[in-house]
């Protein structure tokens, strides 16, 4: 069964970091694109960050130049570090397999807040 087991989420004050961290499992982690989607409440799902089979990445405007993300293919884990946060990055943030628009699975998420 695919498993996608995310962590890393917490509370944070504005300007502060984090990183997230999602452990694949189930298929082989190497041949998919891999993506971070987020939701805050009573709001639409987001689209944050991908990268493909190549670690090639893609970014929303509304993250780029502050989140990075990645992948250590060794170790099957998807990672997004997130850099001067606002609150309004406040949500839940979950990975996902496949490029957004074509996702099949997501995992679980884990909550991020960003608050004084």
């Amino acid at each position: 069964d695919v498993q996608l087991q995310a962590s890393g989420g917490g509370l944070v004050q504005p300007g502060g970091i984090l990183r997230l961290s999602c452990e694949a499992s189930g298929f082989t982690f190497s041949d998919y694109a891999m993506t971070w989607i987020r939701q805050a409440p009573g709001r639409e799902v987001e689209w944050v960050a991908t990268v493909n089979e190549h670690h090639v990445t893609y970014y929303s405007a509304s993250v780029k130049g502050r989140f990075a993300i990645f992948r250590d293919t060794g170790r099957n884990t998807l990672y997004l570090q997130m850099n001067s946060l606002k609150p309004e990055d406040t949500a839940r943030y979950y990975c996902a397999r496949g490029l957004y628009g074509s996702v099949d699975y997501r995992g679980q998420g884990t909550q991020v807040t960003v608050s004084s």
